[in-house]
């Protein structure tokens, strides 16, 4: 078994998020584990902080708790993020609100925190999960948000990379296609599917193996991973 190291993922409650936490858990990290409703957790290696992501305080909360409970942050996942699917007219205040408070808020504020932690190791990774459609715009799903928000954290990957390779950290992102998860109902999985070259969604376990992969590819930074049926390449 690899050397334990102390894991923070976010929106982590469920989904995708939730599955990453058990995935580094099985391995023999340590996780603190993040969303608006997780649940208190009683196993020894999993702390779980309840919390809005896009609030300053509570990025400072989750940092602080991981630094008290297990002394590092070796691993952030930034897995929160919103998607509302809407003609780019359509977008209301409140929906320009809520997808950047979560999707960039919820990343600058954690992310800022858990560099500064991993400056004092030498050491740390930070993995951001993006989509796919910031490459490949599709008619189909109207999602200039999702791009505006998620095309920002890709470009936010690299040039982190770029700024902390000399201290030890990397950056890289996971870019999904379209994931069978609680987000999508099971009615629309084949339409969702047609809209990949393969024929078919992805699968969360197939995003979480990408995770764990950058995670111990440790002369990879700066890597935005497609893991979405073909669809970054083209249609």
């Amino acid at each position: 078994m690899s050397t334990s190291k102390v894991i923070v993922v976010t929106g982590a409650s469920q989904g995708i998020g939730a599955q990453t936490v058990r995935a580094f858990l099985a391995q023999g990290h340590r996780v603190v584990a993040t969303s608006r409703t997780i649940a208190p957790s009683i196993d020894a290696n999993l702390v779980t902080v309840a919390g809005d992501i896009g609030d300053a305080g509570t990025a400072r909360r989750v940092i602080d708790t991981a630094i008290e409970r297990f002394g590092r942050v070796d691993t952030l996942v930034n897995n929160a993020g919103i998607f509302i699917a809407k003609p780019f007219t359509q977008y209301t205040p409140d929906d320009y609100a809520a997808i950047t408070k979560v999707n960039l808020n919820g990343f600058f504020y954690i992310t800022q925190l858990a560099v500064e932690q991993m400056q004092k190791q030498a050491s740390g990774h930070i993995v951001s999960i993006t989509t796919s459609l910031v490459d490949q715009a599709n008619h189909n799903v109207p999602s200039v948000l999702a791009s505006l928000t998620k095309g920002g954290l890709n470009a936010a990957t690299k040039s982190l990379a770029i700024e902390y390779a000399a201290h030890g950290i990397r950056a890289n992102a996971v870019s999904p296609g379209i994931i069978k998860s609680p987000m999508h109902a099971p009615e629309t999985h084949t339409a969702l599917g047609a809209l990949h070259p393969m024929g078919r969604m992805g699968e969360m376990n197939d995003i979480v193996d990408a995770i764990l992969y950058l995670d111990s590819a440790a002369f990879v930074t700066g890597e935005i991973l497609h893991v979405d049926g073909g669809q970054s390449a083209g249609h």
